[in-house]
């Protein structure tokens, strides 16, 4: 599993210009599955994407990254995007070898989706294998690629 992970201000998703997922102060998840993933790569990934300290705290002395998305009450924008298991290496097509095949994938994107909203944060997706325009503004820039 991989995602992008994104400190925002806010993010939004739309598909046919159709605004389907938006969200304030956050993080926006970019979402692949691999072939190879597991309920424990996403239970794992999902806890990682709630604990991980990504925001100040504006009460330190000297802010840093101190807080995480769950501790800010901040919200989440998961939008699925097997492309990041692209490999371009050879070639001029790249090769997605990687990814899980679509079925198993949108399985597994759902539960990942469910396990984040179990943390009882506010939790807005896009559409699974949509044609999608995301809109991101990224606070920092913070941006991490985390790899189960």
């Amino acid at each position: 599993m991989r995602v992008v992970i994104q400190r925002v201000t806010a993010s939004r998703v739309a598909i046919g210009g159709e605004t389907v997922g938006q969200i304030g102060r956050g993080l926006n998840l970019l979402v692949a599955i691999a072939a190879t993933d597991t309920e424990a790569e996403l239970q794992w990934m999902a806890r990682k994407c709630l604990d991980l300290r990504l925001f100040p705290d504006p009460a330190a002395a000297n802010p840093r990254f101190d807080l995480s998305v769950t501790e800010i009450g901040g919200e989440l924008l998961v939008i699925s995007q097997f492309t990041l298991y692209g490999d371009g290496r050879k070639g001029r097509r790249p090769s997605f070898d990687r990814s899980a095949a679509p079925d198993r994938a949108e399985s597994l994107y759902d539960r990942f989706v469910e396990l984040l909203r179990a943390s009882g944060l506010r939790v807005e997706t896009g559409r699974f294998g949509a044609m999608m325009q995301v809109q991101i503004d990224n606070d920092g820039p913070v941006t991490l690629i985390l790899d189960s």
